[in-house]
């Protein structure tokens, strides 16, 4: 398919304020995805496409293996250890350990994205889904919040607990979910003190947007040509990077505190959940607006078949 030639048009304004949105939340367990469906619709600036998003989310990229490129380095070096001592988990390594966790609970949540791709592109991103989505996780973290240990370190995170956690990021393909909010969740359920929960989210995070990134780019690349938009989307991936190493210093500081919890994000996200569904039931936003990608999908859920037994065909 050949390339084609306009993305949408987004001002300089509007990419600084998304940039701020998507850096803001991209690692706070409130969903930047839900943010970045939310603003337009409220606003009424239409779908900002999945090109701004793609580009944008370069920035969040970038500060998250900035911000642990020290640790990035020695889970690699662990890595290379394991490989050349012929075992996955050398006895006493915790930085191989660390990596492979990293590595191995990031495949079951690849393999799902890409399954789920035309559902997550389109059904998943109804506001009627994204304000229910914020509701049930702040419900489902405030449990965890009140069962959860938080006994055990990252260095003492299980292989187990560690791909409890990697697979609850299949959760975060819905919007509103939040990926950050679905890990930290899984690590206190796992009895994860709250700071080593965060910091196995970021870790987790590496690869898991990376991917997504880059396949989203790819996509971008191969359907448009940005042209005069790359100076404001550049301006806007710029703006997410800079907010988004802002947010993981301080959240990791914030959760570090035994006294600090994660119930104002609770709070936060049962009131947006809310007053989304609220603008949609009155008719100020269209939950179906913007809940679209680059390309169309193949088939609708409603014009998938699924054929009959031949024994029941006859019935």
């Amino acid at each position: 398919m050949p390339p084609s030639p306009t993305v949408p048009d987004i001002s300089i304004l509007h990419a600084i304020i998304l940039g701020i949105a998507n850096g803001a939340t991209e690692f706070l367990p409130v969903s930047s995805t839900a943010h970045m469906r939310i603003l337009p619709a409220i606003l009424h600036w239409g779908d900002p496409g999945a090109a701004f998003s793609a580009v944008v989310q370069l920035g969040p990229i970038a500060a998250i293996i900035w911000f642990f490129r020290h640790d990035l380095a020695k889970y690699i070096a662990g890595i290379v250890r394991s490989l050349k001592a012929k075992t996955l988990f050398p006895e006493g390594d915790v930085d191989a350990r660390l990596g492979w966790y990293t590595i191995l609970g990031t495949i079951p949540f690849a393999i799902a994205g890409k399954l789920l791709e035309n559902y997550v592109d389109y059904a998943f991103r109804s506001l009627y889904i994204v304000g229910a989505s914020l509701i049930v996780l702040a419900l489902v973290l405030m449990a965890a919040e009140r069962v959860s240990r938080r006994d055990t370190s990252l260095e003492q995170l299980s292989f187990g607990a560690a791909m409890a956690i990697g697979c609850s990021q299949i959760l975060a393909l819905i919007p509103g979910a939040s990926r950050s909010g679905c890990t930290i969740t899984m690590g206190l359920f796992a009895g994860l003190d709250r700071e080593s929960a965060a910091r196995f989210s970021f870790l987790l995070s590496i690869p898991a947007i990376t991917l997504a990134g880059v396949y989203k780019l790819y996509k971008v690349v191969h359907h448009t040509h940005l042209g005069h938009a790359a100076v404001p989307y550049l301006i806007g991936a710029i703006v997410s990077g800079v907010l988004a190493y802002i947010v993981i210093r301080w959240l990791l500081g914030y959760l570090g505190k035994e006294n600090h919890t994660t119930t104002p994000f609770i709070i936060y996200r049962i009131v947006l959940g809310i007053v989304i569904l609220v603008l949609v039931k009155v008719g100020y936003v269209n939950p179906e607006a913007g809940a679209k990608d680059v390309d169309p999908p193949a088939k609708s859920a409603a014009q998938i078949t699924i054929p009959m037994p031949a024994h029941l065909a006859s019935r």
